[in-house]
């Protein structure tokens, strides 16, 4: 399939308000989308570039001028994969590849991924480090009763607390982004049970995550930034009870998709999450949450205007996209 048209655009979204986690704070979404057509036909796909790893906006554009002649030519998802390392780069390309596809066959992505039909899910969604008032006060302001808190300093116990005392209904998913101090972690697995904590996310450094070896209490520990494609997870599933899935980390849906394939073969339990985007982001990670544990895709909530045909929020559930969104 020859003959391909490839853009690529950066954008920048203003957010509803400013999101803080342990390694920083973000006014806007800044993001890469790509379009790949024949002329007639677009798929579209999105990702986000992340300083965690290295990726700016110019490195990620620097990346994909890499590979345009091949798309162009008509490179196929495989070949992908061993043309970029996972990644933003790739991720982009990637979802763009199974956009285009499914509306060249008239399949959708998720019949053509072997994902079940969707259907609307219950998400995540995330509570920005704060101090423990404004983070109690923002509980009770946030819809759904799967709540994401954002961690990372030595009042995180005060905060899990002060948000259960507001949201005594809601189930809490607490994420350290490697910023936990390592005293804390005991204390919060211990109370966990007590204050609504279902599940504790990268509370340590990836390179520092060997004291999970002796992890206490009864609430999974999570793998973010330890985990980026399916061949770590036989190895972190010694230190993890689960792990979450993201695109923008694996490089696309293909990649994902191995990877919850590999996470359920090593006995984890699956979270699909996402980075600050919108809805072209964050509609394939959607269909891939129909074989997850659990969900965090809440994205587009954080930005004050999503793109025409957005995804749909209502309650703490999201919606499958439209054809007219993605996939």
């Amino acid at each position: 399939m020859g003959n391909r048209i490839l853009e690529i655009s950066a954008i920048s979204s203003p957010l509803r308000a400013t999101f803080a986690i342990s390694r920083g704070s973000k006014t806007h979404a800044d993001t890469v989308q790509v379009a790949i057509s024949d002329g007639k036909i677009r798929g579209r796909g999105e990702c986000v570039p992340y300083a965690r790893y290295g990726e700016t906006i110019d490195s990620v554009f620097a990346q994909i001028e890499t590979v345009r002649d091949r798309i162009e030519a008509g490179m196929d998802r495989a070949a992908l994969q061993d043309a970029l390392s996972p990644g933003a780069a790739r991720c982009a390309i990637d979802c763009a590849l199974w956009d285009l596809e499914a509306k060249l066959t008239g399949k959708p992505v998720w019949q053509l991924a072997g994902l079940p039909e969707p259907k609307p899910l219950e998400t995540a969604v995330t509570v920005s480090l704060d101090t423990p008032e404004a983070m109690a006060e923002a509980a009770k302001g946030t819809a759904g009763k799967l709540l994401k808190l954002k961690l990372g300093g030595p009042d995180d116990l005060a905060r899990v607390e002060a948000v259960h005392a507001a949201r005594p209904d809601a189930r809490l998913i607490v994420d350290g982004n490697e910023g936990l101090p390592a005293d804390q972690l005991p204390a919060i697995a211990k109370a966990a049970a007590r204050l609504g904590v279902v599940l504790i996310e990268q509370p340590f450094p990836a390179s520092g995550d060997e004291g999970l070896m002796r992890r206490p209490g009864p609430v999974a520990i999570c793998a973010d930034e330890s985990a980026h494609t399916a061949n770590e997870l036989q190895d972190l599933s010694r230190r993890y009870d689960a792990v979450n899935v993201k695109l923008d980390k694996a490089g696309g849906l293909t990649e994902a998709l191995a990877m919850v394939r590999e996470a359920r073969a090593c006995g984890l339990g699956v979270m699909v999450g996402c980075m600050v985007a919108g809805s072209i982001s964050m509609a394939p990670a959607v269909l891939l949450a129909g074989l997850a544990d659990a969900a965090d895709v809440d994205g587009p909530l954080w930005l004050k205007e999503d793109v025409a045909h957005g995804l749909r929020f209502e309650d703490g559930r999201v919606f499958p996209p439209e054809p007219a969104l993605w996939g």
